[in-house]
C-alpha cells in the first residue's frame, strides 16, 4: 500500500499489493464499469464488413522497344506512393460511385432517403469506407473497403480495382493511341497529295506531248541531283517537324497538375525534373509524417510545408520551361522545312530557266510524285511499326484476387474492444485506487496511530459482519476481545474498580458493538461487569441484548426510578445491563445531571469490578463529555479508515482537555489481508483460534461442562 510522506518515505511493492487488496472492490468495480459500458457501446455500435481486393502494379517502362528483351520491373516507394493518391482520386473514385449508384444507397443510410452530392458521398467513402494499404517493400496495394452491407463492400473494391486497372492501361497507351491517330491522319493527307500529284503529272503530260516518255528516268545532271537531295531532306524534316509539333500539343493540352505524373512515367526524360520531383516526393512525405505528430503551429511542420512549396514551385517552373522547350524545337523544326522549301524552289525555279526549260516541270512534277510516294511509304511502315509496339502487352497492373462478401463483420472488433476495455479498466481502478490512497488522511497502520496519537493500541479488531456472542470461551471470533480485554487489564490497576467509557470520534464506527463484546469477555472472564448504555440519543445496547429499553438511565437521572429497578442481568448471564432509558427529546446528560451520574458510580463501584459507559460520539454531542469527566478512564475507538486523522485528532483532545487519561486505542472493523502491520493480528487470531478449535474438538458434553462451571463462578462472584 503507498505511505503517506509523513509514515514512510518510500513504498514497496508489497505495499502496492497491499492497496490493491484493500481498494480491490474499488478496482473490480470500476474495472465491471468501465468493461460493461464498453461492450453495451459495442453492441450498439453499427456492424461494418470489410471487403479487400489486392492489386499489383509496376512502374512502366520509359519505352517499349520491339523484338528486345524488356528489363525486369523493380520497386519504387515514390511511385507507389503515387498510386495511393491515385486510387483515392476523384477519377477513380467518381466513375465507381456512378457505376455503384452509391449516391442513392449511401442517401438511403444516411440522409433519409435522399440522394448524396457526388462530392459528399466522395468524402465520406474516403474518410468512413476506404483504407489503401501497401505491405512494405513489395508492390502490392490492398483495396480495403469498409460498408454495413457485405455485398456493398466487395461491390466497391471490385469496382476501384476495376476503374484503376482501365485508367492504369489507358494511361500506359495514350501517348501511342494518340501517335497512332496523328500518323493516320498525316497518311491520309500524304495519301491525296500523292493522288494529286499523279493527276499533276499525267496533266502535264498531256500539254507537253511527251507521251511515252519513261517517267523513271534518272538525269545525271548536278542539277537534278541536287534538287533531288534536297527534297529527301525536306521529307526528312517534315517528318521531324510533324512528330515535335504533336509532342508539344499533347504536353500543352496536360493540365500543370497533372505533368509531374508523366516524370514518373519517364516520358520527360529531364535529369533535373526528376531529381526535382524525386525532392518534392520526400518532402510531401515528410510534411505528411509531421503532421501527424506536430500541430499545425508547429516551426517543424511550417518549415516543411515552406520547403515543400518551394520545390512544387520550382518543379512546376520546370516544366513550364520544358513545355517552352518543346514548343521552340518545333518551331525550328518548322523554320528548317520553310527555309528549305524556299530554297527548293528557288532552285527548282533556277533549273527551269535552264537549257531543259521545256521538260523541267514535267521533271519536277514526277520528281515530286516521287517524293509523295516515298513519303507515303515511310508513314505505312512508320504506322505499322507504331501499330505492333501497340499491341505489345503492356501488364503494369495485375488484379491478384476479386473482393468476396464477409461473413462476419470487422467491426466493432469485440476482442479488441474487450481487451482494452480490461487494460483500460484495470490502470482507471489501480489509478483510483492509488489516488483515494494518495487523498486518504486516514490512519493507516498500527505504528501511525501510535506516532501521531502518542496512544497504546490496545486491541485490533478485525471485519466481522454479524458478531455473535462471545463469551463461549472456545469461540474463534472471541480472540480479538479476549486480547483487548487483557491488553485493557494490564494497563489498569490490578484489583481497583474501574470506571471507563468507550468514545469515538464519529457516528457508526462499532463502539457499542465492540464494546459488548469486550464486556462479555470480561465477564467470561469472572469479572463483574455493568455495561450503561449511556447513548440517550441512540441507544442500541438494549436491541443487542434483546432486553426493553425502559426504566433505563433516563428514569434515574430523572428520578422516576430506582437503580435496583434499572439493573437487569444480561440475557447471556454473564454481566448486568442498564438501558438507555425512555425516550425523551429534552434529557439529555448535561452538566445538570453530572452530580447524579456521579452518585450512581459511587453506588456501584463497591458492586462491580467494571463500570462500562457506552457513550455518544465525543465530537457535536456534549454528553460524551460529561460522562468523561465522570470517568476514571477513556478508551478511543477508531474504525479502520472511517474518518479523517484531523477528525481523531481532535477527539483526542477535547478528552485531555477534559483531564481524563486515555487508556488506550482501540482499532475496529480491519478488513484481513490488507498487507498492513495490523493485518499481522488479525492473521494471528485466525491462526490460533483456529488451532484451538481444532485442539478442541472435544465432545458436545465436555464443552457443556466447561460453560455449565463458569456460569457457577459468575453466580458465586456476583
Amino acid at each position: 500500500m503507498a505511505s503517506s510522506p509523513a509514515s514512510n518515505d518510500s513504498a514497496t511493492l508489497g505495499d502496492f499489493v497491499g492497496l490493491l487488496r484493500l481498494r480491490k472492490s474499488l478496482v473490480f468495480l470500476i474495472l465491471a464499469i468501465v468493461v460493461l459500458t464498453t461492450l453495451g457501446v459495442t453492441a450498439l455500435l453499427p456492424k461494418w464488413y470489410l471487403a479487400t481486393a489486392k492489386i499489383r502494379v509496376e512502374k512502366p517502362e520509359s519505352e517499349v522497344k520491339l523484338f528486345q528483351s524488356q528489363a525486369s520491373s523493380y520497386y519504387d516507394p515514390y511511385f507507389v506512393q503515387d498510386q495511393f493518391e491515385i486510387i483515392q482520386s476523384e477519377k477513380i473514385i467518381y466513375p465507381v460511385i456512378a457505376e455503384l449508384q452509391l449516391n442513392s444507397i449511401l442517401g438511403r443510410q444516411l440522409n433519409d432517403g435522399v440522394d448524396l452530392p457526388s462530392a459528399v458521398t466522395y468524402r465520406y467513402l474516403l474518410d468512413k469506407m476506404l483504407r489503401v494499404e501497401s505491405r512494405r517493400s513489395t508492390s502490392l496495394i490492398e483495396l480495403n473497403v469498409y460498408a454495413r452491407d457485405p455485398r456493398l463492400a466487395a461491390a466497391i473494391a471490385n469496382a476501384i480495382a476495376r476503374v484503376y486497372a482501365s485508367d492504369r492501361v489507358a494511361l500506359a497507351t495514350s501517348d501511342q493511341r494518340e501517335g497512332l491517330t496523328q500518323l493516320r491522319k498525316e497518311l491520309d493527307k500524304q495519301e491525296q497529295a500523292v493522288v494529286a500529284q499523279r493527276d499533276h503529272v499525267e496533266k502535264l503530260r498531256k500539254e507537253l506531248d511527251i507521251a511515252g516518255v519513261d517517267l523513271s528516268q534518272r538525269y545525271t545532271d548536278m542539277d537534278v541531283e541536287t534538287l533531288r537531295q534536297m527534297q529527301n531532306s525536306l521529307i526528312a524534316l517534315r517528318v521531324d517537324a510533324i512528330g515535335r509539333k504533336t509532342r508539344w500539343e499533347r504536353f500543352r493540352t496536360i493540365p500543370p497538375a497533372e505533368r509531374r505524373n508523366l516524370v514518373n512515367s519517364e516520358l520527360i526524360q529531364d535529369t533535373n525534373i526528376q531529381n526535382l520531383l524525386q525532392a518534392y516526393l520526400v518532402s510531401d512525405q515528410n510534411v505528411t509524417r509531421l503532421k501527424a505528430r506536430l500541430g499545425e503551429a508547429h516551426p517543424d511542420l511550417i518549415g516543411a510545408i515552406e520547403n515543400s512549396a518551394k520545390i512544387q514551385e520550382q518543379l512546376d517552373r520546370q516544366l513550364r520551361g520544358y513545355e517552352s522547350s518543346l514548343e521552340m524545337a518545333y518551331k525550328e523544326a518548322d523554320a528548317r522545312v520553310t527555309e528549305l522549301e524556299r530554297q527548293l524552289a528557288q532552285a527548282k525555279v533556277d533549273q527551269i530557266l535552264s537549257a531543259r526549260e521545256r521538260m523541267r516541270p514535267f521533271e519536277e512534277a514526277t520528281t515530286k510524285l516521287e517524293d509523295e510516294q516515298r513519303l507515303l511509304t515511310t508513314l505505312k511502315l512508320t504506322l505499322r511499326q507504331r501499330e505492333i509496339d501497340f499491341q505489345v502487352p503492356k501488364k503494369t497492373i495485375e488484379i491478384l484476387n476479386t473482393a468476396e462478401p464477409a461473413n462476419f463483420a470487422s467491426k466493432p472488433n469485440w476482442a479488441l474492444n474487450t481487451l482494452f476495455a480490461f487494460v483500460f479498466g484495470a490502470i482507471l481502478g489501480v489509478g483510483a485506487a492509488v489516488l483515494l490512497e494518495y487523498f486518504d488522511t486516514s490512519f493507516r497502520n498500527v505504528a501511525d496511530v501510535e506516532t501521531k496519537l502518542k496512544l497504546p493500541v490496545l486491541g485490533v479488531i478485525p471485519f466481522m459482519r454479524e458478531p455473535g456472542e462471545v463469551h463461549d470461551p472456545s469461540s474463534p471470533e472471541g480472540e480479538p476481545y479476549r486480547v483487548l480485554q487483557t491488553n485493557l487489564n494490564l494497563a489498569l490497576r490490578a484489583g481497583q474498580p474501574a470506571v471507563l467509557v468507550v468514545l469515538s470520534s464519529g457516528p457508526g464506527e462499532g463502539k457499542s458493538t465492540t464494546l459488548r463484546q469486550m464486556a462479555l469477555c470480561m465477564a467470561a472472564a469472572g469479572e463483574r461487569v455493568l455495561l450503561i448504555d449511556s447513548d440517550v440519543r441512540r441507544p442500541t445496547q438494549h436491541k443487542l441484548a434483546g432486553l426493553p429499553r425502559e426504566p433505563g438511565l433516563t428514569d434515574l437521572v430523572l428520578n422516576k426510578a430506582a437503580w435496583t429497578e434499572a439493573v437487569r442481568r444480561d440475557r447471556s448471564g454473564l454481566l448486568d445491563f442498564i438501558p438507555a432509558g425512555a425516550a425523551a427529546n429534552n434529557v439529555t446528560l448535561s452538566l445538570l445531571y453530572a452530580g447524579k451520574l456521579r452518585e450512581l458510580v459511587a453506588e456501584f463501584r463497591g458492586r462491580y469490578d467494571k463500570i462500562l459507559f457506552d457513550s455518544p460520539p465525543i465530537i457535536g454531542v456534549s454528553d460524551a463529555s460529561v460522562l468523561a469527566s465522570i470517568a476514571d478512564g477513556a478508551i478511543l475507538l477508531i474504525q479502520h479508515r472511517r474518518n479523517p486523522e484531523s477528525m481523531v485528532q481532535r477527539a483526542r483532545q477535547i478528552i485531555e482537555g477534559l483531564k481524563v487519561p486515555i487508556i488506550g486505542v482501540v482499532l475496529n472493523q480491519v478488513p484481513t489481508g490488507t498487507g498492513e502491520d495490523y493485518g499481522y493480528y488479525t492473521s494471528n487470531y485466525s491462526y490460533y483460534s483456529h488451532d484451538k478449535a481444532a485442539a478442541s474438538g472435544r465432545t458436545e458434553g465436555g464443552r457443556a461442562s466447561e460453560r455449565l462451571d463458569l456460569t457457577e463462578k459468575t453466580k458465586r462472584r456476583s
